[in-house]
């Protein structure tokens, strides 16, 4: 199926929409664009044009202007993704929505944020502590992400536990649809039993039904105390198994986390700073949280007693800024270690997780390959970063895919599923359609072609249509 081209005509056209200064075509300025946080050459690509909008007005003509010319759109926020969701895989036009970084209102009232998409999460939740409010979607990347590619990636992060995933923070949006119309789904109020409730389908779609312009976000009183906690093991299987035992004790903490100590050995290089234990330690990182100090130091008990029960070796009241800087830290320090790693985002029953670990680090053995972990065993997503250190491009493309298909028979074995939170995009749409439930993809790609006939939004990306392939 071959889309229209991106001519000199329409890049003037573009430019009367957004300004001269808004639309990028030297290649200097389109490189950032050409990839995500996925660094393997694979998955880049650059678009013709970018760009950048600052209204959901000039969205709306950007949009329509590339409906009416048959012309592929990627939408695309800060670019911190780790599925290659924001790539100009096929050319055409990228629309970048980083000019819409306002809040637009903080309805205290209502205990709601309404936003641009474009603001970063951090700055967000900076500007709705001051007012004692806390929003609690909390992806890793929250100083850089953007709330708009939260919400078209259903971002999961560190507080899932206790506060779900962004869907279960979004009460409203405003999305622009592949033919430029402008809806708004949802709003400032929290039951809706009107219809089909089309908002969840935009949310997690990674920019393949629409481009969301604004974000209505549920927030919740500011807690008055939270304290994080470290239980140190050397044996990650009584590590991850400590999580279900806090939580039958009646403990809902807002996040339980884990590192395994290949992993903490890499952020020590990384940081250039000794981490405690390090030698033979696996972390489980758990914070709590609420309005009572007393009952945070009887929860921290229950769960001293709990982890030393389990066997670990040590429990302690951390350093906050320290142990969530190390956590944090685990993608980039792999990344320094190994431009081209490819990290896996698995997500399995949360009591599956040792016995998914314990295989996975014998696929290591098998295939003489670093393959750290970390992740969310609150609720059961764990990350393998797979490392190609100094093998060649071609020794590395023959073995991951091997690697993989090992990795995800085990997960669908487990009951899991591709991925916890990091999504689809280009990355893994071959294995949506290698995994997937036939009946589900094929109801995956109806809406696609109900909601997106000419296969322009974002394509390639999630699921294919059908096996032609939109070319520039």
């Amino acid at each position: 199926m071959s889309k229209g081209l991106v001519t000199a005509e329409i890049i003037e056209e573009l430019k009367k929409i957004v300004g001269e200064k808004y639309v990028y075509t030297d290649k200097d300025k389109l490189d950032p664009y050409s990839h995500d946080e996925v660094t393997d050459p694979h998955y880049m690509k650059e678009a013709q044009v970018v760009v950048l909008p600052a209204t959901t007005e000039e969205v709306s003509k950007v949009v329509k202007l590339c409906y009416d010319n048959d012309i592929v759109m990627v939408p695309r926020a800060a670019g911190t993704g780790l599925a290659a969701g924001a790539v100009a895989i096929f050319g055409g036009v990228i629309i970048s929505i980083e000019r819409m970084n306002k809040i637009v209102e903080i309805d205290k009232a209502n205990m709601v944020v309404v936003a641009e998409p474009g603001i970063t999460t951090a700055a967000l939740q900076d500007a709705v502590n001051k007012e004692g409010l806390f929003y609690a979607g909390d992806p890793c990347s929250g100083d850089s992400c953007f709330i708009g590619g939260n919400v078209a990636t259903n971002a999961g992060g560190n507080r899932a536990v206790k506060y779900g995933v962004t869907r279960d923070q979004v009460m409203g949006i405003e999305v622009v649809t592949p033919s430029g119309e402008v809806v708004q789904l949802g709003g400032k109020f929290r039951k809706n039993a009107t219809g089909y409730m089309l908002m969840h389908l935009y949310i997690g779609s990674e920019g393949t039904l629409g481009i969301i312009t604004k974000v209505y976000l549920k927030l919740v009183a500011l807690p008055k105390y939270e304290m994080d906690l470290l239980a140190v093991f050397d044996n990650l299987d009584a590590a991850i198994a400590l999580t279900p035992k806090v939580m039958n004790a009646g403990i809902t903490p807002v996040c339980v986390e884990f590192m395994d100590n290949a992993s903490i050995k890499q952020v020590e290089v990384f940081l250039n700073e000794k981490l405690q234990h390090s030698d033979v330690g696996n972390y489980i990182i758990i914070q709590i949280a609420g309005d009572s100090e007393d009952v945070l130091d009887d929860q921290c008990m229950i769960i001293d007693e709990l982890a030393r029960e389990n066997g670990a070796l040590d429990v302690l009241v951390a350093d906050k800024d320290k142990i969530w800087k190390s956590r944090k830290a685990y993608l980039e320090a792999d990344r320094q270690r190994s431009l081209v790693f490819s990290m896996e985002d698995i997500v399995v029953p949360m009591t599956e997780i040792p016995g998914a670990v314990q295989q996975i680090s014998r696929l290591a053995e098998k295939y003489d390959v670093a393959m750290h972990c970390a992740g969310h065993c609150g609720d059961g997503n764990v990350h393998i970063d797979i490392l190609k250190d100094d093998r060649t491009q071609e020794e590395w493309e023959e073995m991951l895919p091997k690697i993989q298909k090992e990795i995800y028979a085990l997960v669908y074995s487990l009951g899991g599923r591709l991925s916890g939170e990091h999504g689809i995009g280009f990355k893994r749409a071959q294995l949506m359609k290698e995994y997937m439930d036939p009946v589900e993809m094929e109801l995956m790609r109806s809406v696609k072609k109900a909601l997106d006939p000419k296969n322009i939004m974002n394509p390639g990306k999630v699921v294919d249509v059908n096996d032609e392939i939109p070319v520039q």
